[in-house]
């Protein structure tokens, strides 16, 4: 069963009730700001080291009896919010709510001074989120006025073509977007054949698949295998956003086989997984905040006099209303929960 209508109160402030959204990008903004003084110094796991410990800190002076039910991935090694966690205040009359979260989509692209890194989270009333196994995922995701005409069992050419009619564009004005791996050539070769226009990317594909939605990130469709996780929180964001996102779980091993078979409960592990699967209800709320520049958001700012810049988007599944905030932080007034450094 989905709750609605979650507000939250900041700890030690019972009189207001604030918008949960609004609360979501300040979490997204203090694991940016946290990780973004790491930008291009080369070291990958500090950096999401640091966005973690700003997520986790802003998230528990909210009051949410928050679980995390997809945290930092295993395959990056990293220094998770855990599965299972528990954060946020749980104090009597919390909403329960479970959490995605990627305090830092595109560790390397940080860590290397590249374009395209964000800190993003999804939030939904409890039980609405997918548990995905960390494991990898066939994905296919496009923007609003596409939705509906893919097919993630379908050709990759056939997809083209009927986004391309959808668009009212030729085929060789359609761009494809994918992680650029080897596993991939396939995909880039059977693209490059029909004419259509390619886009590689190397890391980060939650970002990729979000710039589907917007016109201007000259991105029409993602296609390709990535992370699981990171695919119910693309999914969770496309809904918002009014896109359509299809998985495939792809389980390399008899124990990730296992996890697909006690994650679907006795259904079809290997179905389509549609963004009803993987994102339940119209209560979905998604934020993300630049760490470095990308194609909708910039990355963080450091100013003088101890100021910085962030730049975040935030939207809701519900009303369907996407709101770009640029906020000005001076780091020295702010409480310790909110700049950790």
């Amino acid at each position: 069963m989905c709750y609605t209508n979650i507000n939250i109160k900041y700890k030690g402030d019972k009189t207001v009730d604030r918008e949960l959204a609004l609360n979501i990008v300040r979490v997204t903004e203090a694991a940016a700001l946290g990780c973004g003084k790491y930008f291009g110094r080369g070291n990958k796991e500090i950096a999401d080291q640091a966005a973690v410990d700003g997520m986790r800190s802003m998230f528990q002076v909210l009051d949410i009896a928050g679980t995390v039910v997809i945290g930092e991935g295993e395959m990056d090694e990293a220094p998770m919010l855990c599965i299972g966690e528990k954060i946020g205040t749980w104090e009597e009359g919390s909403p329960e709510i479970d959490i995605a979260v990627d305090p830092l989509d595109g560790t390397n692209l940080c860590a290397k001074g590249l374009p395209g890194a964000i800190a993003v989270v999804a939030v939904a009333p409890k039980g609405c989120l997918l548990h995905a196994p960390d494991m990898y995922m066939e994905k296919i995701a496009v923007g609003p006025k596409a939705a509906g005409c893919i097919d993630i069992t379908a050709p990759l050419e056939q997809n083209l073509y009927n986004v391309a009619k959808a668009l009212n564009k030729e085929i060789t004005e359609i761009t494809v977007t994918m992680l650029d791996r080897e596993r991939h050539q396939d995909l880039v070769n059977r693209a490059r054949n029909v004419g259509a226009r390619i886009k590689l990317f190397g890391d980060g594909d939650v970002a990729a698949a979000i710039a589907t939605c917007f016109g201007e990130s000259g991105v029409d469709i993602m296609v390709g295998k990535g992370g699981a996780p990171e695919g119910v929180i693309a999914a969770a964001a496309l809904k918002c956003l009014g896109g359509e996102f299809q998985g495939i779980l792809v389980p390399d091993t008899e124990e990730e086989i296992r996890r697909c078979k006690e994650m679907s409960g006795g259904a079809k592990w290997d179905r389509i997984l549609t963004m009803e699967d993987l994102a339940r209800g119209d209560d979905i709320i998604f934020a993300a905040t630049g760490v470095s520049d990308g194609e909708l958001l910039k990355g963080v700012r450091y100013m003088a006099a101890n100021k910085a810049k962030t730049y975040s988007m935030v939207t809701r599944s519900k009303s369907g209303t996407i709101r770009f905030i640029d906020t000005i932080h001076h780091l020295d007034k702010k409480p310790k929960y909110a700049y950790v450094k």
